[in-house]
C-alpha cells in the first residue's frame, strides 16, 4: 500500500510528541503518524498525546522500549523499514536527537524516501552525548533541515550542508508550550503539601544518563537540591526513581517534594510560577526560556546556547556547588521579559508542514523551501548571517 503524498511523522519519546504535536495538527489528514515505541509507558507517552489532542498513532512498534541503545536502534530500523515499505510515504519527518531520530532517518534514507529533520543543527560538540551522535546521523541523512534558530542554521552550513536545504523556522516548542499551558486544570498550590504556594520555589527534573547512571553523580545533585534556599518540587523521571532505589539514595531526597512526571500542561503551569528551574532536560531549557523562568542546567555541555545567550539559563557542570551557583544566577540581571524568545514567533509548525506537503507531493526539497519561504517570509540564512555566526565549542 502506498501513502505517497502522505507525511510520515515519527516519534517515540515525550519531547518528540510535544514538539511534533503542532506539526501533526497542521498536517491534519496528510499526516501518517508512527510511534517507534522508544518510550512505551502511559506516563511518558499516552498522557502527552491526550494533552495535545493528537490521538493514537497510525502505527506503533513493539519490543523497543526498555532495550539497550544498540538494540533499540536496530529493532526500530527493521520495524520502520517494514512500515515504510508497506505504506510508503512521500516524506518522513523526524524531530530532535533521540534514538528514534537516528533509526527513522536511516530507514527512510535507505529506501530513497526524503527525510525532513525538525530542530536540525543543534550541536553540543560533545560526542560523549548519545544525542549528539543522533543529531549528526540525522544531519548527514536529512534532505531538508528545519533549523530552529539562526545559530543552528550556521552550524549546519559550516558543516557543509547546502544552504538551499536549510530553513530557519523557529522552534515548535513555542507553540507547544503556549498551547499546553492553557490546558492545565491543576492549581499550582495543589503540588505543595500544605496546599499553598510559597513565596519562592524551585522545580527540578533530572533524567540524563550522565546524572543518573552513577551513585556519586546522582547523590551530588540530590544533595544540591536539598541545599537550595527554597522548597523544591522534584518531578522524578522513572529512570531517576529506579536509580535512587538502586543506589540506596532515599535519604538524599529527604526534604524534597517528590512527584511522578506530570502531564505536560500541568508541568508547564508549575514551571511558569517557579522562581527557578533546575534541570538536565533540553526541552525544559527551551520551555523555561519561552516562559521567561531562569533555568540552571545540570550538565557538562548544552546544545541550546541560545537560552544562555538570552540570559535565561546557566550551565552548572560537575564539581560546581549547585546551591551557590543557583544563588549567584538568581542574583544576576535578567533580560527584559518583553524581549522576544530566541526560539521564534510561534509559526514554526506552519512552515514545516507547508514544506513537507510540497515534498510529499513530489517537489524537490530546495524548490519546496523556496516556495514555502516566499509565502511565510522566512528565508534560508544569508551570507551575512553565516559569516557573522560563530560555532560554540
Amino acid at each position: 500500500m502506498s501513502r505517497l503524498g502522505k507525511v510520515a511523522v515519527v516519534y517515540g519519546t515525550r519531547p518528540e510528541i510535544i514538539k511534533l504535536a503542532p506539526v501533526i495538527t497542521q498536517l491534519g489528514d496528510d499526516a501518517f503518524v508512527v510511534d517507534s515505541g522508544q518510550h512505551y509507558d502511559h506516563e511518558l507517552s499516552g498522557q502527552y498525546r491526550a494533552v495535545f489532542g493528537i490521538g493514537e498513532p497510525d502505527v506503533r512498534l513493539d519490543g523497543v522500549g526498555g532495550q539497550p541503545r544498540a538494540e533499540q536502534i536496530s529493532r526500530m530500523l527493521v520495524g520502520l523499514t517494514r512500515v515504510f515499505e508497506q505504506q510508503r510515504p512521500g516524506i518522513v519527518l523526524v524531530q530532535g536527537d533521540t534514538n528514534t531520530v537516528s533509526a527513522a532517518a536511516q530507514a527512510a534514507n535507505y529506501l530513497g524516501i526524503p527525510v525532513g529533520h525538525v530542530e536540525a543543527g543543534l550541536r553540543s560538540y560533545d560526542r560523549a552525548m548519545p544525542e549528539e551522535i543522533n543529531r549528526l546521523v540525522a544531519g548527514a541523512l536529512a534532505d531538508v533541515h528545519f533549523a530552529p534558530t539562526h545559530r543552528s542554521a550556521v552550524n549546519l552550513i559550516n558543516e557543509g550542508i547546502d544552504r538551499e536545504l536549510v530553513m530557519v523556522t523557529g522552534n515548535t516548542v513555542v507553540e507547544a508550550t503556549h498551547r499546553a499551558i492553557r490546558r492545565s486544570s491543576v492549581p499550582v498550590a495543589s503540588w505543595f503539601p500544605n496546599g499553598s504556594i510559597p513565596p519562592a520555589f524551585a522545580v527540578a527534573t533530572i533524567h540524563r544518563p550522565e546524572n543518573t547512571d552513577s551513585a556519586p553523580a546522582l547523590a551530588r545533585i540530590l544533595r544540591g537540591l536539598q541545599g537550595l534556599a527554597m522548597p523544591v518540587l522534584f518531578f522524578v523521571h522513572p529512570r531517576t526513581r529506579a536509580a535512587i532505589e538502586r543506589f540506596g539514595l532515599q535519604r538524599e531526597t529527604n526534604g524534597l517534594i517528590l512527584h511522578a512526571s506530570p502531564a505536560s500542561s500541568d508541568f508547564l503551569q508549575v514551571l511558569s510560577a517557579a522562581t527557578v528551574a533546575v534541570s538536565d532536560s533540553g526541552g525544559v531549557q527551551e520551555e523555561a526560556t519561552v516562559l521567561k523562568v531562569p533555568v540552571a542546567v545540570i550538565r557538562n555541555s548544552t546544545e541550546r546556547p541560545e537560552a544562555i545567550d538570552a540570559g535565561w539559563a546557566t550551565l552548572i557542570r560537575p564539581g560546581i556547588d549547585i546551591p551557590a551557583a543557583v544563588a549567584r544566577f538568581l542574583r544576576s540581571e535578567r533580560p527584559d521579559p518583553s524581549v522576544p524568545s530566541p526560539y521564534g514567533d510561534g509559526a514554526a509548525s506552519l512552515r514545516i508542514a507547508a514544506v513537507a506537503r510540497l515534498i510529499a507531493a513530489g517537489r524537490e526539497p530546495s524548490v519546496a523551501l523556496r516556495i514555502a519561504a516566499a509565502y511565510s517570509g522566512q528565508e534560508a540564512p544569508s551570507d551575512a548571517v553565516v559569516d557573522s555566526g560563530s560555532v560554540p565549542r
